[in-house]
């Protein structure tokens, strides 16, 4: 499996961005997706999951009615629209996809490389 995120950059703090994640080398159907979050001089966070199916979808508190995470089984893709960016939201974002477990277990087997968002204040 690999991933491939990209749609990052640099945003002035109000403003919005859309990431994306290509799932190649097997079914993405076959995978519960989310996206996580690292700040520079921070641990790696959770920020959203959404499930095989795309009917179920779970947000950290910090994002919830600013981001959508969404996914396009025919497409193999995954987003994440981010609206109103804060400054706090500045991180690399990673993708990450596991076959197994359900929506609420935060173990990942496969993760993308990382994209930069940077909302200016």
């Amino acid at each position: 499996v690999q991933l491939q995120a990209s749609g990052g950059g640099l945003v002035q703090a109000g403003g919005y961005l859309r990431l994306s994640c290509a799932l190649s080398g097997r079914t993405f159907s076959d995978y519960r997706m989310a996206w996580f979050r690292q700040a520079s001089g921070k641990e790696r966070e959770f920020v959203a999951v959404i499930s095989r199916s795309g009917g179920m979808t779970s947000y950290t508190q910090s994002v919830k009615d600013r981001f959508t995470i969404s996914r396009d089984n025919a497409k193999n893709t995954m987003f994440l629209q981010m609206n109103s960016l804060k400054p706090e939201d500045t991180a690399v974002y990673y993708c990450a996809a596991d076959q197994y477990g359900p929506v609420g277990s935060r173990a990942y087997t496969y993760w993308g490389q990382g994209t930069q968002v940077t909302v200016s204040s």
